[in-house]
């Protein structure tokens, strides 16, 4: 019903936090398991929700009526035990992490769930679902260290641009389904010219948003490559998507963020293990 290879996304900007967190409090194997079986539990009963909540348009979509639900490979009720026993792992894994991350837990799935029905209501679904997303590495940090600090939201802030720029460009082939069907998106909304700019502005900023972890976290010179390899593939990525030819828009979604997030954490990883080093 869903691919787990798409948690590549969001998973390596939570263990980025967990790295750049455990400079204040040590991390041990016990927090990155729960952390990532938390990751796994909230990512998978998102899905699976959303696969639910859109089954009715994705049958009706050329591009996501093969999908498991509307193709009719996976029963609705198999779909809803996923999402129970999903939820119920990430509210269990929230608790191993300590009573705060348990208490935002359920808060947390409510807001992974209403990003479901925003695309009914608001072209600033994308925003939302960058938002929801974006509690990811904030969520690892207080796991670990039960605070809240300020130079984390730069890395939420760049997870939140980051996401909502692909996830516009990802909407502009649905562009004449979401008219018909009714549906809100950018692409929609202002047409896939405009889409296009306003991802490409939303990624500039995610862009200086990683530049001010490199900043307010005192990072070296590992990482700031990395952002610059960073900023180069968001430049190809626009470079591929052009307002009258959208046959590479799965090449930049699935590959390129997926390279993005990636390097990211290994840009992070690197230039901790240099930092301790010195």
């Amino acid at each position: 019903m869903i691919k787990f290879g798409h948690t590549v996304f969001a998973l390596p900007f939570a263990l980025s936090a967990v790295i750049l967190a455990q400079r204040q409090h040590p991390m041990t194997f016990r927090d990155i398991f729960w952390i990532i079986i938390a990751m796994t539990g909230a990512r998978s009963a998102a899905m699976g929700f959303n696969r639910i909540a859109d089954a009715v348009f994705d049958a009706k979509n050329p591009r996501t009526a093969d999908r498991a639900i509307p193709a009719a490979e996976l029963p609705k009720t198999s779909a809803k035990l996923f999402v129970v026993f999903f939820s119920g792992l990430f509210i269990f894994a929230s608790a191993m992490l300590g009573s705060l991350c348990l208490y935002l837990s359920v808060p947390v799935l409510a807001v992974l769930f209403s990003y479901s029905f925003s695309k009914r209501i608001t072209w600033l679904c994308h925003f939302y679902l960058g938002f929801a997303i974006s509690l990811a590495p904030l969520g690892a940090w207080i796991a670990l260290t039960n605070t809240f600090s300020l130079p984390v939201l730069f890395l939420c802030l760049a997870l939140l641009t980051y996401i909502t720029g692909f996830d516009i460009l990802y909407a502009c082939q649905d562009i004449d389904f979401d008219k018909k069907a009714g549906l809100f998106s950018i692409p929609v909304y202002f047409g896939i010219k405009k889409a296009l700019f306003i991802s490409s502005v939303l990624h500039f900023f995610s862009f200086w948003f990683f530049l001010m972890i490199y900043i307010f976290f005192e990072m070296n010179a590992i990482y700031l490559g990395a952002v610059f390899i960073i900023g180069l593939l968001f430049v190809i990525e626009h470079r591929l998507v052009k307002p009258f030819d959208l046959s590479k828009i799965d090449i930049a979604f699935f590959y390129i963020n997926s390279l993005i997030s990636i390097i990211l954490f290994v840009g992070i990883f690197a230039d901790e293990l240099v930092w301790r080093w010195m």
